[in-house]
């Protein structure tokens, strides 16, 4: 019998599942839903860094992705073997003690705070700074050693802290908090005992501070010392974690007949969405995936004897299994990196928009296709521009942290700048300085590796960014000063996932050689122009000059002073 399986990747926007054939990873169907709420906007203040998303979203595209998928290919229910699920993350969701999901239950229905937490809610900064705090003054293990050192706001404890001090309903009927890999995963599982149903090793190990080396989760000491509630709550959770390549349960009988599958169904362990990217792009030792979308991941592995004890600074956390089990798994990113250029779109829409609203001379239906045309083209027009400029003509300097810095060094309260604007500067030039900057800010990752002694002798970039831009991919090998190649499949995440799939089916005997197997190929490589890393190179020194005043002035005490008093 035939074995296929099936990858399903949540992003930011929408969820994509795949039907994938485990003899050679041929994709035979694919579906992609976009979430209509977060399209809509419910439930989010991005002014004051709040993002939230429904479950009821995640849960009808997971119901359309698979069914369709299943439907288009015409393969047989029984041989649909195994589904594995990833996710955003650091998006952590309060459940009751049956798991469900609290906004699915009487009372919370449209309450933001009892809604996933998304991985780009900034509002617990100031929680964070608190375990940062204490994990280095409270006499005790510091346990966000394996974790970069620095505790991010976009993480699990923090964004529990914060909700149980804004919202004492929440916080009272959340037996449980569960992230998104996590709850999909249980969803369709059939083991149902929250207390002993597995939970994804990479979610706890890069985001929650779980490691073994001092027993699983932070102490009830440590937790308590921040909040009474979060003592109480590790209690309820976990202790053990397990690998994506293990079993979670099997579909349950209401998710087969929903989806048209058997209850024979593998459903493995939860993962990251970086992480089974970087399996879908075959990763290896000394190799750098680079996830590259609305923020970037950056993901390596290296074997327990050359990681050690050793500690890299500054990132987002190693983890042994996290991405392939036997190794360590190394996380790093940026905050926004097309979110950036996104950002920039949208400023230039506005008077567009707002114009086209108020206008009287053409009907609704010529306004809408004009914002849909001016959008759709916005990008690429200003790329095309961009390219244009002569070397020599002088481009302003900007930083990439519009929506905080995530690696490295976690500092999600910054804010970027730009900066040597003149009249002469023209929208192309500012969005060449906004490209130059994510690249700039990519290189200030590759750069903390080899800073502390993980070498990479290749980069590998998936995504929408890597797939569609040429412009970009070009800046970012000329500022890296290395090749970089692209991974074909247009569903990296989502192929990963299946990979890890056909392994807890037990396809393949483990997640390398299923990754070899399976794993996409590669459609282009971009290599340095000699002529133009040595201009990037200075454009660099600009960047690093902005960036050590602009953090300066943010994190002064004056600053600090006016924030505790806002």
């Amino acid at each position: 019998m035939k074995k296929y399986v099936i990858g399903l990747d949540y992003g930011t926007d929408s969820v994509r599942a795949v039907l994938i054939d485990t003899e050679n990873g041929a994709e035979l169907a694919s579906s992609v839903s976009y979430y209509q709420r977060w399209k809509e906007g419910r439930f989010c203040s991005p002014e004051k860094n709040r993002f939230r998303q429904h479950p009821s979203d995640h849960i009808e595209g997971l119901e359309k992705t698979i069914t369709e998928v299943v439907r288009e290919s015409r393969v047989q229910p029984e041989e649909i073997v195994s589904i594995c699920i990833d996710t955003t993350g650091s998006s952590p969701l309060p459940v009751n003690q049956e798991g469900i999901a609290l906004s699915l239950t009487p009372g919370f229905e449209e309450n933001p705070n009892a809604m996933m937490v998304l991985w780009k809610d900034h509002t617990s900064i100031r929680e964070a700074e608190e375990i940062n705090t204490l994990a280095r003054t409270w006499g005790g293990e510091d346990y966000t050693r394996f974790e970069g050192g620095i505790y991010s706001s976009e993480w699990f404890w923090a964004k529990i802290l914060h909700i149980n001090r804004m919202d004492e309903d929440v916080k009272k009927a959340a037996y449980s908090w569960m992230e998104h890999c996590d709850y999909i995963t249980f969803l369709l599982s059939d083991h149902k005992d929250l207390k002993t149903f597995k939970r994804s090793r990479c979610a706890a190990g890069h985001k929650a501070m779980w490691h073994e080396s001092w027993g699983g989760l932070p102490s009830g000491d440590f937790l308590n010392r921040l909040d009474p509630s979060l003592g109480e709550l590790r209690d309820r959770l976990y202790e053990k974690t397990y690998t994506s390549d293990e079993i979670a349960g099997h579909l349950n009988e209401e998710w087969a007949q929903r989806l048209g599958l058997t209850a024979s169904t593998v459903i493995a362990v939860g993962t990251f969405d970086a992480h089974s990217g970087a399996v879908g792009a075959k990763v290896e030792e000394n190799t750098l995936i680079r996830i590259m979308g609305t923020s970037t991941c950056d993901i390596m592995v290296a074997p327990n004897e050359v990681i050690g004890d050793k500690t890299v600074k500054g990132i987002c956390g190693q983890v042994d299994g996290s991405v392939i089990p036997g190794m360590v798994g190394l996380e790093a990113g940026q905050s926004a990196f097309g979110d950036v250029l996104a950002w920039f779109r949208d400023i230039l829409m506005w008077p567009v928009n707002n114009m086209l609203d108020h206008s009287e001379i053409i009907s609704p239906e010529q306004k809408a296709r004009l914002k849909e045309e001016f959008e759709n083209n916005l990008i690429k027009n200003l790329t095309q521009e961009a390219e244009k400029i002569p070397s020599g003509e002088a481009i302003p300097v900007a930083l990439d942290w519009v929506n905080g810095r995530r690696t490295p060094d976690a500092s999600q309260e910054l804010k970027a700048a730009i900066s040597h604007l003149s009249l002469g500067t023209k929208a192309p030039h500012i969005f060449r300085a906004l490209v130059n900057a994510i690249c700039f800010g990519s290189k200030k990752i590759v750069d903390r590796f080899g800073e502390e002694g993980v070498p990479i002798h290749k980069v590998i970039g998936i995504g929408g960014v890597a797939r569609k831009s040429p412009f970009i991919m070009q800046t970012l090998a000329n500022v890296l000063d290395m090749p970089i190649i692209v991974a074909a499949s247009d569903q990296a995440p989502a192929l990963g996932a299946a990979i890890y799939a056909a392994v807890a089916a037990g396809v393949y005997p483990d997640v390398q050689e299923a990754s070899r197997k399976m794993g996409s190929g590669f459609e282009a490589e971009y290599h340095p122009q000699p002529e133009q890393v040595d201009k990037y190179a200075q454009l660099m020194q600009q960047y690093q000059q902005l960036a050590d005043f602009t953090e300066s002035v943010i994190k002064s005490p004056v600053k600090v002073k006016n924030l505790n008093r806002a």
